[in-house]
């Protein structure tokens, strides 16, 4: 890195440092620095009727042919979170030549497990369905999400009845990619999460390790070596295991210089320096850069 570019990745760490200590949400600090030049936004397709069934896609501005296609889903323990919070993720796909859908879900307390999965599969059943109208080809489509939402991602891909209720299979995804999520956390520790999945009663059908078998797609796992709040040792490293003994592709990456949170803000233009993680999910993509 440059001594310029070491500066202006400094001051940007700096100002997003200043947001959190101020009360400000560093995710719409990340957005006001995120430029709008790389893509084109579809904004508010509703894939269900409900208020939260709703997506917003980006597009590279320069069109890719058959690009493939990534559906995004954000984390915040099931209980919060919005699409629009993740604007920065859609133009850091769509600038490597991606076509992003970033599908909102319903959350406690409206809905429990499994009815946010259920969202999920509407969602990915929409994109199947409709994505080569927005310049994607559905052969080439992947899940990803960040903490929660990575969980949301490995259920989709692993459990097949979630897919097959909207008459889809998971041999439909070409890939996923788990950042950060929790795949294996029974008993429950966390108070807040503790009610979505009926603690004491969690089923263990809702672990996505469970549900592990050889025919799963190839998975992408990325965490912070520094994660305080999911074991990235259990379960990234458990979860890369249990596919490798399965004979699932895996590839698996832990980073020193982030934490659970920074991890997907490394996606954004001022915070790469953090971790090449837009570099590996192109790379296991293979998108091509919009130029």
């Amino acid at each position: 890195m440059s001594n310029k570019r070491m500066r202006v990745w400094v001051l940007a760490v700096s100002g997003v440092l200043m947001a959190i200590l101020s009360g400000c949400s560093p995710l719409k600090v990340l957005n006001a620095l995120t430029p709008s030049s790389s893509f084109s936004k579809v904004s508010g397709i509703a894939y269900g009727s409900d208020p939260r069934q709703k997506l917003d896609i980006y597009q590279p501005k320069s069109a890719v042919p058959n690009a493939p296609v990534v559906v995004f889903f954000y984390g915040g323990s099931w209980n919060s979170g919005s699409r629009e919070d993740y604007g920065f993720v859609g133009e850091a796909l769509a600038s490597r030549g991606m076509v992003v859908v970033l599908a909102d879900y319903r959350l406690y307390p409206q809905v429990r497990y499994p009815a946010f999965l259920q969202d999920g599969a509407q969602a990915v059943a929409w994109t199947y369905r409709h994505i080569a109208d927005y310049g994607a080809d559905p052969a080439r489509l992947y899940l990803m999400g960040h903490s929660s939402g990575a969980y949301n991602a490995a259920m989709l891909a692993l459990d097949p009845n979630l897919l097959a209720a909207q008459g889809l299979s998971p041999a439909l995804i070409k890939g996923w990619i788990g950042l950060a999520g929790p795949y294996d956390f029974l008993p429950i520790a966390n108070q807040d999460v503790r009610p979505v999945f009926f603690y004491p009663d969690s089923p263990p059908d809702s672990q996505p390790i469970n549900h592990v078998s050889r025919g799963a797609p190839p998975a992408l796992l990325m965490a912070s070596s520094k994660d305080s709040l999911v074991n990235p040792q259990r379960n990234t490293g458990g979860l890369a295991t249990t596919l490798r003994r399965a004979g699932v592709p895996v590839q698996e990456f832990y980073f020193s210089r982030t934490n659970h949170g920074t991890l997907v803000a490394a996606l954004s233009r001022p915070l790469r320096g953090l971790a090449p993680v837009l570099d590996r999910v192109t790379e296991f993509v293979g998108a091509t850069p919009a130029q």
